[in-house]
């Protein structure tokens, strides 16, 4: 027999066992792909609560370190090392490491609860439509729609111009989003993205709707303002879209505004030391004050 076709007849069921192996391995990497978009949120949310616990373990470890210096400058001024301004500027800095110690540990809550929101908001299905990242585009156009609509709209034009005039201070904020927000924004609402990738879109997204929303609120107040505005209270697309939106946004705004609450309690402490009267000097002994000889009671023999 030919040697030629006395290999193929032995090794004929290579190429049938390799492609099999090639398809399943492909169904196995689809399936396990189709998963980890499902969850991409939830990993998202679980990451951002890693990084908030390692951010509040490193503000507690410069508390300890504040705290241990102070301690070491008191004790210099004890040995007239050190002087009370020392003192004083050890103790504002570990006020300052305690303020953010705490605003951490705040954070941690509130990651806590994202995750928990994230974890309620698991799609049961795999449709595209409904995955994490989907969503988060779909959130994104729509955002990008609401202002082309003031863009295109020539009525809009005449009659709220300040969302297109940049030096509008609230116009030019949400303009410098929108940059940033298009930076991270993936190709495709199917693109391959890292937990860490999606939290950082996700966060773009929340602080673009919050840009716009105030550029929208302020254009709206000039119009008012100039009487050019159509009747109605409110813009017409500020109705919520979702409560999963609006619940990003406002835990990402509470960590924001957790942050500036250990900075205003910094100021606070330290304006509270510096208004906290110092101890009177004590009066040398030839200045004090003698108590009025006591008189003996009358009709007492001496």
């Amino acid at each position: 027999m030919d040697p030629l076709w006395a290999s193929i007849a032995e090794f004929w069921w290579i190429a049938p066992t390799a492609v099999g192996a090639g398809t399943l391995g492909w169904f196995g990497l689809r399936g396990q792909r189709s998963v980890n978009e499902r969850r991409l949120g939830y990993q998202a949310a679980k990451h951002q609560l890693r990084e908030a616990r390692a951010d509040a373990a490193g503000k507690r470890v410069a508390v300890r370190i504040a705290r241990a210096e102070l301690a070491q400058t008191q004790g210099e001024k004890a040995a007239s090392r050190a002087t009370s301004t020392d003192v004083a500027t050890a103790r504002r800095l570990l006020q300052t490491a305690q303020a953010n110690a705490r605003s951490a540990t705040a954070a941690v809550r509130t990651r806590r609860l994202q995750v928990t929101a994230a974890r309620a908001a698991l799609p049961s299905t795999t449709d595209a439509a409904a995955l994490p990242l989907a969503k988060l585009v779909a959130e994104h156009d729509a955002v990008i729609a609401r202002w082309m609509d003031y863009e295109t709209d020539p009525a809009k034009l005449i009659s709220f111009p300040a969302m297109t005039d940049p030096r509008v201070p609230s116009t030019a904020a949400y303009l410098r989003v929108y940059a940033e927000t298009q930076q991270l924004r993936p190709a495709t609402p199917r693109s391959p993205m890292t937990p860490p990738q999606f939290a950082a879109y996700r966060d773009a997204v929340a602080r673009l709707q919050h840009a716009f929303d105030t550029a929208e609120h302020e254009a709206w107040r000039r119009a008012r303002g100039d009487g050019s505005a159509p009747s109605g209270s409110r813009p017409p697309g500020a109705a919520a879209s979702g409560w999963m939106p609006r619940a990003q946004d406002m835990i990402n705004r509470s960590v924001e505004v957790l942050t500036q609450a250990g900075e205003v309690f910094t100021i606070a402490g330290e304006a509270m030391a510096a208004r906290k009267p110092k101890n009177a000097p004590t009066p040398p002994p030839s200045a004090r004050p003698t108590a009025p000889p006591t008189k003996p009671p009358a009709g007492r023999a001496e």
